[in-house]
């Protein structure tokens, strides 16, 4: 059985930019970038469905919060860090 391709963000974005301006077919991009005309479509799909969130200022609502959780996420990581430090050396295994 073939192994599955894994596309990078911009070939994906690139193909679905040329699906949205219609001037080719899907089954013609597909042909060119060796890719199936159906994940074409969704690459589309995804394109037109996600753009407007570019000039909505979600995405840097949304980046704020990830960046809050990440940040609160590396803090709970260093307090674990340093417990498990602590019950090493409390059981002498360091």
């Amino acid at each position: 059985m073939a192994q599955r391709k894994k596309h990078d963000a911009g070939m994906k974005a690139r193909v679905a930019l040329e699906a949205v301006k219609g001037e080719r077919t899907l089954n013609e991009l597909a042909g060119v970038y060796g890719v199936h005309p159906t994940q074409i479509g969704v690459w589309k799909k995804a394109l037109v469905e996600g753009s407007s969130s570019l000039f909505s200022g979600k995405m840097k609502r949304d980046q704020k919060k990830m960046e809050a959780d990440q940040e609160q996420l590396y803090r709970r990581i260093g307090e674990l860090t340093m417990e498990v430090e602590y019950l090493k050396k409390k059981v002498g295994l360091c």
